[in-house]
């Protein structure tokens, strides 16, 4: 596992696609290799008791919840762990040049960072901070769900209910995965 020391591994695309499922496997290779880890968990996600991340499948992840990069920092400075991964990065607290500049310290540290999260909103447009963080990233995947409507890989996650701000947390009674074409259709209807 040394190869991924200093490496900013990156999860994302729609949500039910297994980003966080990456993650957590991620997680585990680095623990059985005996490399100090820590998780983070953005404290408006809310969907999970506080302490944890929870896959879709049920698979959870012990975690330290805060509200911004700099908390992450601040335990980061306390506890030096080897390996630091943040899931649900689109919800982080913190401007988008102090999050990348954090996490440019902690790669320049030889620190291994894992990060997930969505690349688009409900309505298709980028999350600043995932825009920002791919293009740095070592390792990025796309992953992608299954459409809801029509079985092919899922583009963006679709919000199910009339919610306009851009920020609502939820899971399967809020969204579903969508590919584009049907998530043009239901733009349209």
């Amino acid at each position: 596992m040394h190869q991924y020391k200093g490496k900013l591994i990156i999860h994302t695309g729609s949500m039910f696609s297994g980003k966080t499922s990456s993650l957590e496997k991620d997680v585990k290779r680095f623990n059985i290799a005996k490399y100090k880890t820590v998780a983070f968990k953005p404290s408006v996600d809310t969907r999970y008791p506080n302490s944890e991340i929870r896959t879709h499948d049920d698979i959870t992840l012990n975690a330290v919840i805060v509200n911004n990069i700099s908390e992450i920092c601040e335990y980061c400075k306390l506890h030096d762990p080897d390996v630091v991964a943040i899931d649900e990065v689109q919800f982080l607290g913190g401007k988008i040049e102090e999050i990348t500049d954090v996490i440019n310290k902690l790669l320049e540290k030889n620190k291994t960072v894992i990060l997930a999260g969505l690349d688009m909103d409900f309505t298709g447009q980028a999350f600043e901070i995932v825009k920002e963080l791919m293009p740095m990233a070592d390792y990025l995947y796309k992953h992608h769900a299954v459409c809801a409507k029509c079985g092919i890989d899922a583009w963006v996650s679709h919000r199910k209910t009339k919610a306009q701000e851009r920020i609502v947390i939820g899971a399967t009674d809020e969204y579903e995965p969508l590919c584009r074409k049907c998530f043009l259709e239901e733009q349209k209807g």
